[in-house]
């Protein structure tokens, strides 16, 4: 079962009141559902969606509605979950504000103002045309797809009232709303009532945040260790160019000795060359001493070059 699947099942397992119930169906029928002159159709691959939407419109009509179960053969055998409806359609679409006068009108945002009724509205909306990427496997990743652009930038609308940013991008023949933010993800699913959901995505999030942190670190490591051994082996070849020059006994006695553990140590830092000096010599220095004596070095051969 997909992350996708058990966020949607545990939404099911939260009943709602009776107005959130309507927003839900609203989103659920406008989005999802088949609709035709005395009959509408709603089709569901998940037996848990499909008994919740039959529930809620038994609960809020009082209808009878058909159920027809059909196994699905492509890489695997499925249930497929179908919901007729012919009795009162015309009244069920007005009163979901789906239809008016026996036309299909834009979804209205004025009319979902409490945050409960956003809140169910984008529930249905996402039971029926949305998905989310599991954390484990990808980028975080959470999507609605609708036929239309004017259905997606609603569903944006919806979200930029509750202060969610998300965006809309035409995918083929249809629009997707979506968002890559985890924190907002997070917020979205805590919306939803889905806590062990949510404890699932924040144990992920928390973990990759880590592992993030433990390669950057690691990688800021090897960045330094690699400067580290470029600039001993080029401060190596300084030496080799006093001795050459006949310049190194031009040196006082701790420099010198500075420069011959650089030559015996290039790969060494600063911090590791003054721990070697300091115990194998009667010099003890630290890792700005080290750095003055290699400033002496630097100007010597530049006065040399002159």
């Amino acid at each position: 079962m997909t992350f996708s699947t058990r966020l949607k099942e545990e939404i099911t397992e939260y009943n709602s009141d009776l107005i959130a119930k309507r927003a839900e169906l609203s989103a659920i029928i406008r989005y999802d559902a088949k609709i035709e002159k005395n009959k509408i159709t709603i089709t569901s691959e998940n037996a848990k969606i499909a008994r919740r939407i039959y529930t809620y419109l038994k609960e809020i009509f009082g209808i009878n509605i058909k159920i027809i179960i059909r196994n699905q053969k492509k890489l695997r055998i499925k249930q497929i979950y179908i919901l007729e409806i012919k009795e009162k359609v015309n009244y069920i679409l007005e009163s979901l504000v789906i239809y008016e006068n026996g036309k299909k009108i834009k979804a209205n945002e004025n009319y979902y103002e409490a945050y409960e009724e956003k809140i169910a509205y984008l529930k249905g909306t996402f039971l029926t045309t949305g998905s989310i990427n599991d954390p484990t496997n990808s980028g975080y990743h959470l999507e609605f797809v609708f036929l239309t652009k004017n259905d997606a930038l609603f569903i944006k609308n919806i979200l930029k009232s509750l202060k969610i940013d998300a965006k809309v991008l035409k995918r083929g023949n249809r629009y997707m709303t979506y968002i890559k933010s985890a924190e907002v993800i997070s917020d979205i699913i805590k919306m939803f009532n889905a806590v062990n959901s949510l404890f699932y995505f924040e144990d992920i999030r928390i973990y990759r945040d880590h592992k993030n942190m433990v390669n950057r670190l690691n990688n800021c490591e090897i960045a330094n260790q690699e400067k580290t051994t470029q600039t001993g082996m080029k401060q190596a070849s300084d030496i080799e160019y006093l001795k050459k020059n006949d310049l190194f006994d031009l040196l006082d006695e701790h420099t010198k000795i500075v420069l011959e553990y650089r030559y015996k140590y290039p790969e060494s830092s600063y911090l590791e060359l003054a721990e070697i000096i300091s115990l194998e010599t009667d010099y003890k220095i630290g890792k700005s001493g080290i750095n003055h004596h290699f400033i002496k070095m630097k100007k010597l051969i530049e006065q040399s070059k002159k």
